[in-house]
């Protein structure tokens, strides 16, 4: 293991604040308002989640997680161990999926890796050109789950990103409180069909109220293209109305860039009439022009209600090509500061910064997803109910070619966790995606929606574990750094560029060290056993999405085991007799990762909950095991097993803050398992990850 890695396992608490420091670089200087925020401490009454007074959703525009914190150190990004392996191409037979063909590859053999953005030698890249990002390109794109040719379907400049170096306030935000890195969006699409999982948790997959909503058509409050007078389900804000719960919308009715999904509803078009009270009340908390001065103002007069969403305008939303980060930067920045005006209300305040979806640009993390259907054949299974998570309506022969695909969850994007109780700079890797949102309030406010499908209750948290409310950490850091206001104005005159491609594909490298991690609930297994890899789920409350590739069969989706909480599934190996042989590349969530190449009938291995690490001697003869760390340095071990004999190895992971990387070799058959063992309490990110990502298999 390299010295640096090595170096951080053992930090304490005040070792690695002052390393954290020391490596933030720009991100560690916050602007005022980050300041203000990080100064006002928790009012803590209760020491729960019922602290929570007000929940604000500020949802910006197409910015995948890859593009924006690929690089950022402890967190799932390109500096990935187990980039998931991509269907192979004449020059590059054993690539990961950071490795991409040029989207002209029958004129242009070039590969094309995640690149850079380098604002600092030309600013005009805060505004590259735009990616395609409806429907059926993002269904191109995802391809299933191999994504193996994102650039055909997104353009080749879908795989640039920024640094921290380009993007100093969104790095504060991240360094100050608690980034999300498995937050995903609802579906593979555009910008209404993920906001309508935001205010009211479906699309409609089933068509039962106008649905499925899969395009922006019913974006504006006279738009009805196909002439159905609007969408006919229920939304969260008219449930919050029914139980009594104030809301209300910030935004500019003349410009939101038609980010208000309501307006395509039956129900809201009807409430402009105002002919009841509720039908009055309905238009004026949704469909009325509130300004960030109304929100300061609310906040100044103690009227802020429990649940708000901020819409912003086009030029601040960072929609690429309409907006840039430095004016959605700015954006946020007001938005913080008109919450802080008031320590009181702040005090009680959780605020949360999402994006709708990832526009065309690219992220290397499989989205968890129900099992793909392949020729009416299943490639995976599911415990969990999941027939509602299919596109099976179809409204034209664009989203046909489509039918039977899962539609999400969609691709990774940021998620920023800012109040008084997620403070600390920590890294959430629960899986997430935009009904975690309603999941929240739900819990808070008890305001139930039913909309949500059985399988995402299942495989999504509600954003809970994002907090310490018992504890929250009083940790604050700050510095002077440039007032956000200048750089959007500079931005605000720029025009599209085509960003330029490098030469040759380079690893994009990203930054090592650790960051402080908030606890996940998983506690996960894939057990080799009998010529069955076992998928063993011992979470309490969550279930978990596994991908297994098949290195040897790339034309094959991966197949995808939903396996609830407490459950098991099994993946057959196929005939584990003499001469069988393997190469299957595994993933999950919270950096959960198996490989199985050569022979399968040599030995069997699991892992326990406390890191018990059990084998197996399947044969009839003395077999020499050994077991090495591929990550942390831990010392190797020869085992010598007599026949069909099982022996129990603890593991030592003290060190490496509950992670784990081991190989486990009997000749040519290699069992390779890494993830984390949690213990229910917060730690550390992974103290290998980061550095350049790979763009080859390795063992």
């Amino acid at each position: 293991m390299p010295a640096d890695r090595g170096a951080n396992t053992m930090q304490d608490r005040r070792s690695f604040i002052r390393a954290m420091m020391e490596t933030a670089g720009v991100a560690a200087a916050f602007t005022p308002a980050i300041a203000r925020a990080l100064e006002i401490p928790a009012d803590r009454r209760t020491g729960t989640l019922q602290d929570v007074a007000h929940v604000v959703i500020l949802t910006q525009e197409n910015r995948s997680f890859d593009h924006y914190f690929g690089t950022m150190r402890g967190v799932r990004g390109y500096g990935d161990r187990f980039a998931v392996p991509a269907p192979p191409l004449p020059l590059a037979p054993h690539r990961t999926v950071l490795l991409q063909p040029n989207e002209h590859a029958e004129a242009d053999p070039a590969l094309i890796a995640p690149f850079r953005l380098d604002t600092k030698v030309d600013f005009r890249l805060y505004r590259p050109l735009g990616t395609p990002h409806v429907f059926p390109d993002s269904q191109a794109a995802w391809d299933n789950g191999r994504m193996g040719a994102w650039p055909h379907a997104k353009h080749n400049h879908a795989m640039a990103h920024f640094t921290r170096a380009d993007l100093p306030f969104q790095y504060a935000l991240a360094e100050a409180f608690t980034l999300c890195d498995a937050y995903h969006c609802s579906m593979h699409g555009g910008t209404n069909p993920n906001r309508l999982f935001i205010w009211s948790g479906t699309h409609d997959p089933l068509g039962q109220g106008h649905g499925p909503a899969l395009d922006n058509g019913y974006d504006t409050m006279e738009a009805d293209p196909a002439h159905h007078g609007g969408y006919r389900w229920m939304t969260y804000p008219e449930r919050l109305m029914a139980a009594g719960i104030g809301f209300q919308i910030y935004q500019d009715m003349a410009d939101n860039f038609s980010d208000n999904p309501l307006v395509g509803f039956a129900a809201y078009r009807a409430a402009r009439s105002g002919l009841s009270r509720e039908a009055a009340m309905l238009a004026r908390r949704t469909l009325a022009t509130r300004s960030l001065e109304d929100l300061r103002g609310d906040v100044m007069g103690g009227r802020l209600p429990p649940v708000s969403w901020i819409v912003a305008p086009a030029a601040q939303s960072e929609h690429p090509g309409a907006s840039t980060p430095l004016q959605g930067a700015d954006y946020t920045a007001r938005v913080l500061d008109a919450l802080t005006a008031d320590p009181a209300v702040w005090a009680r305040t959780v605020l949360l910064v999402n994006f709708d979806e990832n526009d065309g640009l690219f992220d290397h993390m499989p989205p968890p997803a129900p099992p793909a259907r392949l020729n009416g054949r299943m490639i995976g299974a599911t415990t969990i109910a999941a027939e509602d998570e299919y596109h099976r309506v179809s409204h034209n022969a664009g989203d046909a070619a489509y039918l039977d695909r899962p539609y999400g969850l969609g691709m990774r994007v940021p998620m920023y966790v800012i109040s008084p109780w997620s403070k600390g700079g920590h890294v959430a890797s629960e899986v997430f995606d935009h009904t975690s949102i309603l999941r929240f309030l739900e819990a808070r406010f008890g305001v139930a929606e039913p909309n949500i499908s059985a399988w995402r209750r299942a495989v999504c948290g509600d954003l809970t574990s994002c907090f310490d409310f018992a504890a929250p950490d009083a940790q604050a850091f700050m510095a002077a750094m440039p007032a956000t206001a200048d750089l959007s104005r500079r931005a605000a005159g720029l025009v599209e560029v085509a960003p330029p491609l490098p030469a040759q594909p380079v690893a994009p490298v990203q930054e090592t060290g650790l960051r402080p991690r908030r606890a996940t609930p998983y506690r996960l297994d894939a057990a080799l056993t009998g010529g069955r890899l076992v998928f063993a789920n011992r979470s309490a409350a969550r279930a978990a999405v596994f991908h297994v590739y098949d290195v040897a069969r790339p034309d094959l989706p991966p197949a995808r085991y939903t396996v609830g909480a407490g459950r098991e599934l099994a993946h057959d190996l196929g005939a584990a007799g003499a001469g069988a042989r393997a190469d299957l590349f595994v993933v999950g969530p919270n950096g959960f990762h198996r490989r199985l190449t050569g022979p399968t009938d040599r030995f069997e291995a699991s892992l326990s909950d406390a890191a018990q690490l059990l084998i197996r001697n399947r044969t009839s003869a003395p077999l020499s095991i050994t077991i090495s760390d591929a990550a942390y340095g831990a010392a190797p071990l020869t085992l010598s097993l007599a026949p069909h004999e099982t022996r129990s190895i603890a593991l030592d992971l003290t060190a490496s803050h509950g992670w784990y990387d081991r190989r486990i070799e009997a000749g040519d058959q290699v069992w390779r398992m890494a993830g984390h063992i949690e213990t229910g309490k917060a730690s550390f990110s992974d103290p290998a990850g980061g550095g350049p990502g790979p763009l080859n298999l390795s063992g």
